[in-house]
């Protein structure tokens, strides 16, 4: 008795129908390359490609950045990356969001201490506002010699140049570069109480 054939999937079927036009059309001399210039030309026409590495992870992948009238409208993988060859992990191929996003926060909520309302700020004040209070705590609570004690009990003075006003906090959400530049900021500072949750 005759076992019937398993139905063939929708995958299967154009996963062998589409290698086997394609392999039909290179067998015949077909060349793919003007068709697939053309595509590119469609989607970024008259953009200037400017290589870059994706930021999201320390594997480094090669993107092309599509810039045009000073906008980026396009990301991809770079094809010429010895690293990742053209292709992006789902997060690097969204690497355009991280750029353009509508959604994307351009003013901040302040409550000025006392009050009982919030009111909206722009983006710049903040960074501002957020500078100046971390050099003032960092100057009221900067500490320059420490007085402790040796092995033999004696009275020692020890450079620290710390601060124990300020804290980190990072988290693996962020990329590698903002870890490590936020790292070596913290550091910079005096900043003691540093903590990732990625160990950086």
């Amino acid at each position: 008795m005759d076992r019937p054939s398993p139905p063939i999937s929708r995958r299967d079927f154009f996963r062998g129908s589409g290698g086997f036009a394609l392999g039909s059309m290179l067998a015949l001399g077909a060349d793919l390359r003007p068709a697939m210039a053309r595509v590119q030309t469609l989607k970024i026409a008259g953009a200037t490609e400017v290589p870059s590495i994706c930021p999201y992870c320390a594997v480094g992948c090669g993107t092309l950045v599509s810039v045009k009238d000073g906008k980026i409208i396009n990301i991809e993988g770079n094809p010429d990356s010895p690293i990742s060859r053209g292709s992006l992990c789902p997060k690097g191929s969204a690497s355009l969001q991280l750029a353009i996003n509508p959604l994307r926060t351009t003013k901040v909520k302040y409550r000025a201490p006392g009050a009982s309302d919030w009111e909206e700020k722009p983006l710049d004040w903040a960074m501002e506002r957020i500078a100046q209070l971390v050099k003032k705590t960092r100057d009221d609570t900067f500490v320059e010699n420490y007085q402790t004690t040796d092995k033999e009990g004696k009275q020692v003075e020890k450079r620290v140049n710390h601060t124990q006003g300020i804290a980190s906090l990072g988290g693996a959400t962020l990329d590698n570069e903002w870890n490590y530049a936020q790292l070596k900021l913290m550091r910079a500072l005096g900043v003691v109480w540093i903590e990732n949750q990625a160990r950086i």
